[in-house]
């Protein structure tokens, strides 16, 4: 079994360097941001599929605090790629 979550951490690599060709050549902001968020939703599958493997706890932990990291980066992201709009209510202030 162990030769199995090797080869899917294999994989799941192989995946990442698929995907860089998204970040290098995204034709806007928001799809090379899409790729990065591939690369963390990969890392922590990756990091989960080894923990099985070699039996960590440490590295499911580590693919937690990898998780909160790549949710934090894309409401950074956001924040600052969009700004806010100014609802008009019709009303003066």
């Amino acid at each position: 079994m162990t030769a199995f979550y090797l080869g899917l951490a294999s994989f799941l690599l192989i995946t990442l360097a698929a995907g860089m060709w998204r970040i290098l050549r995204g034709p806007s902001q928001a799809d090379r941001m899409l790729a990065a968020q591939l690369f963390g939703t990969t890392a922590v599958a990756i990091l989960l599929v080894l923990a099985q493997a070699m039996e960590q706890a440490a590295l499911r932990d580590v693919s937690l605090v990898f998780a909160l990291l790549a949710a934090v980066t894309v409401v950074a992201f956001v924040r600052r790629a969009w700004p806010p709009m100014i609802e008009e209510t019709g009303e003066d202030a």
